[in-house]
């Protein structure tokens, strides 16, 4: 990996196991480099599975093979492949990952149907079938790896492993949630935008965790963007046991139900955040928060406006107070704003307020707040209820180095 982010947590977390959950790593060499980069997670019979996945108009065949998959409810594995994305590769990339799926199957016994696969990397370049196969033989004949060995091996550009655990009571029980994620560019929210693998040991149906995933997804991932560029491969994938041996989730009305959302956002947001504190070149962590606009949707879209301007971002990279480009960010939105109500805080200090710089603003406490590593940026438009809360980093010259090499 990568200098490691100065946003990046001290240490990788101690995750617990998941009961019915046996996780694999081994070397395929989809690139020249001396590290696993295929990862294997099998999952015993009975475990469901729900998914979200890139909104690109350009997917991989891995998203396509999952959202078919999906909609049977039912996993066995998941396969992860690191360096090469198998997008934008026609016949021979779906030709690729039915290979994947046929080997994985015939190990476990189960249908191809069950097996989900993932890759994230280079664009353009077909998956090679013989070192997928060589990888696979070499992770069913290894021995069970942690959490932190199988977030190391899905990473591409990121510069630490990213992994978060939650718990919930549901039905009298304890029930624990792991999730696990790479991203680090290529990160804008039109979905997921990354790679996302979540495990608990819940017992629930299919289209509960659904419904859970796509909840949580709304006030997670899609609420993150480094760069605003959507990816070709963007997977997050729950998978559930049922080893805690609770009374199956499979309505809003089940006992616990509440807990288990609460906990799943919460794993979710965890996640989001991690991504964006792994952004390429990044050194700030920026929290956008909007209030008073005409509807959640139109502060969401506000915000983004703001999150992937790159010219609040460099501000920010410079630790220039500089809110005239904020009030450009949402004056370019296109969504209903009044430029003599807006009003518009760094930190804890208001800088504008009701279509002018505050009186006698004193720009010291915006200084020393920029000079640290969280933000927070709050805009308020005065027209309406509505609100939203986005993510994101600054824009340093790190990106510009990391994408310019991207390919070597």
């Amino acid at each position: 990996m990568s200098s490691r982010s100065p946003l990046a947590p001290d240490r990788f977390p101690d995750l617990p196991a998941i009961a019915g959950v046996s996780l694999h790593v081994a070397r395929a060499g989809y690139k020249d480099w001396g590290r696993c980069d295929l990862t294997l997670a099998i999952l015993d019979p009975g475990t469901q599975v729900a998914g979200v996945t890139t909104q690109s108009r350009c997917p991989s065949p891995e998203v396509e093979w999952c959202r078919s998959a999906l909609a049977l409810g039912q996993a066995r594995a998941l396969v992860v492949n690191a360096g090469n994305a198998n997008a934008f590769t026609g016949h021979r990339g779906r030709v690729a990952v039915e290979a994947i799926t046929a080997r994985v199957s015939a190990h476990l016994g189960c249908q191809p149907s069950d097996v989900f696969v993932a890759s994230t990397g280079v664009i353009g370049t077909a998956l090679p079938i013989p070192k997928a196969e060589a990888g696979l033989d070499a992770a069913f004949a290894a021995q069970p790896c942690g959490w932190q060995d199988a977030a190391l091996t899905i990473g591409t550009t990121d510069t630490f492993p990213k992994g978060a655990m939650t718990t919930a009571i549901v039905d009298g029980r304890t029930v624990t949630l792991v999730g696990i994620i790479k991203g680090s560019g290529m990160i804008a929210p039109d979905m997921a935008t990354m790679l996302g693998f979540i495990f608990t040991d819940a017992a629930t149906t299919p289209g509960f965790l659904q419904t859970a995933l796509a909840d949580a997804n709304r006030r997670s991932f899609s609420c993150i963007t480094v760069d605003s560029d959507t990816s070709t491969s963007d997977t997050v994938l729950a998978f559930a046991t049922g080893k805690a041996g609770n009374a199956p989730l499979d309505s809003a009305d089940s006992p616990g139900a509440d807990a288990f959302r609460a906990a799943l956002d919460d794993l979710c947001q965890q996640l989001a955040h991690l991504v964006v504190r792994d952004g390429e070149g990044a050194s700030k962590f920026i929290t956008i928060a909007v209030t008073g606009a005409q509807s959640d949707a139109s502060a969401h879209r506000i915000a983004l406006s703001i999150a992937n301007s790159p010219l609040v971002k460099t501000a920010i990279a410079g630790e220039d107070a500089n809110w005239g480009r904020v009030v450009m960010a949402v004056g370019k939105a296109g969504e209903p704003a009044d430029r003599d109500l807006l009003s518009i805080r760094f930190g804890t200090t208001q800088v504008a307020a009701n279509g002018l710089a505050v009186a006698g603003y004193d720009e010291t406490p915006v200084a020393a707040h920029l000079k640290g590593q969280d933000i927070d940026i709050g805009v308020d438009l005065g027209i309406g209820e509505g609100r939203a809360i986005v993510w994101t980093c600054d824009l340093t010259h790190g990106y510009i180095s990391i994408n310019a090499d991207y390919r070597s």
